[in-house]
């Protein structure tokens, strides 16, 4: 009786033909590992930076220049325009209050001047003819009033003395009557010559006073015009320095233009200029250091100025300690904008590792010192020398930090040396 012989699935044959198939498959995926780096990489401790990591003190802060400038600045406009005809001083000089420093010409405006002077002068020429009419006119009043006191009062005796004797029958009706008639038309003749002196007095006060309006008026003009005449002469409005003086002899300066100013050698403050970035955290009482001289000097953000040009925008600070005695104006100094307070924290040198991590994670060296691996990091505020370490390292740890521009993909760092 035949007996069916079962076939075995694991013979010699397909055992070799799986293993070549194995064989090939490792050799090319190591083929890939050494031909495209996918996980390690060489690298000649020579040629990489070694960082600690390390706890201590930390403060975000930026660097920024500023320039030194004075307090307070007065400008010099012209107030009026004209030719530049002398100079009493030179760019530079130290001014006292009200000294003379420009002289400018102009004779539209000096005409206005005796224009209006000689206007003035009539008037009060005219004024002058005025009064003396009013008084020559109330002398007559007063002499009228008399003769008609006089005349009323005769009048009054005389209708008196007739109306007794009419009364005592020794004149006539006829003479008593006509005594009668003029002595009423002198009170008449009285009240009018009182209504006219007294309308004659209020129409001459009204003149008088109108005129010496108008007259009051023209002075406060002449004086305006003498003042812009006056303005000519350009004088320092306040003690200090004068900078930026900018005329010469012969120039036509307009009404307006800016001749010069003057520095109120007063105290010294700083314009800064702070890059755009850090506008919404920049604001008055900032604190920031400066080193002059080899010594450290505080300073304090006392105004910002909010508009932005070119990317920056612009601050001024004052020294809130001391001021140095060899700081000038225009003096550049490098500052140290504080912009937050001084803290404990964990602190990681900074590198160009950060360029391409964007501070994500980092390559931190294993304790033997040999390999390098990539470690997840977060990091927080940063200054010109440190980033803050939130999560990721501890101080002791070591880290490279240089840049990983030719790193690629590469998952560890086999560090030898040369």
């Amino acid at each position: 009786m035949d007996r069916v012989i079962e076939k075995k699935f694991w013979n010699k044959k397909k055992i070799y033909t799986l293993a070549g198939i194995a064989l090939v498959i490792m050799l090319v995926l190591a083929s890939l590992y050494f031909t495209t780096g996918g996980t390690k990489l060489n690298v000649d401790t020579e040629r990489i930076t070694i960082s600690t990591i390390t706890e201590g003190p930390f403060q975000e802060f930026i660097p920024v220049n500023g320039v030194v400038l004075p307090v307070t600045t007065i400008y010099l406009d012209a107030m009026e325009g004209g030719r530049v005809e002398e100079k009493f001083v030179e760019d530079g000089a130290m001014m006292q209050k009200d000294q003379p420093i420009l002289r400018l010409s102009n004779t539209d405006l000096e005409l206005q001047l005796a224009n209006q002077e000689t206007q003035v002068f009539n008037v009060l020429t005219q004024m002058q003819i005025s009064k003396n009419n009013a008084e020559q006119n109330s002398i007559n009043r007063q002499n009228q009033d008399a003769d008609v006191d006089n005349a009323l009062k005769e009048a009054e005796r005389l209708y008196n003395v007739n109306k007794k004797l009419y009364e005592q029958k020794a004149i006539g009706l006829q003479e008593y009557q006509s005594s009668k008639n003029l002595y009423e038309y002198q009170v008449r003749r009285k009240k009018l010559t009182e209504q006219i002196m007294k309308t004659d007095a209020i129409s001459m006060k009204q003149q008088v006073d109108q005129m010496g309006e108008s007259y009051a008026q023209m002075k406060k003009t002449l004086a305006l015009m003498r003042k812009k005449v006056g303005d000519l002469v350009v004088r320092a409005p306040v003690d200090g320095q004068l900078t930026s003086l900018d005329v010469e002899i012969g120039q036509n300066k307009n009404k307006g233009e800016r001749l010069g100013q003057i520095d109120v050698m007063s105290g010294f403050k700083v314009r800064v200029d702070v890059d755009e970035h850090y506008i919404s955290r920049v604001f008055n009482g900032l604190k920031g250091d400066a080193l002059v001289a080899g010594k450290n000097y505080r300073l304090e953000i006392k105004k910002v100025y909010t508009q932005v040009t070119g990317g920056r925008f612009q601050v001024d600070m004052q020294f809130t300690d001391s001021v140095p005695v060899s700081v000038r104006r225009g003096q550049t100094l490098q500052i140290r904008l504080a912009l937050s307070e001084e803290r404990r924290a964990v602190l990681l040198p900074r590198g160009g590792f950060y360029q391409q991590t964007g501070g994500n994670w980092i390559f931190k060296v294993n304790d033997n010192g040999i390999i390098a691996y990539k470690t997840d990091i977060q990091l927080g505020s940063q200054n010109p020398d440190y980033y803050e370490v939130l999560q990721g390292l501890k101080p002791g740890d070591k880290v490279i930090t240089n840049s990983y521009e030719n790193y690629g993909n590469i998952q560890e760092l086999v560090l030898k040396k040369n």
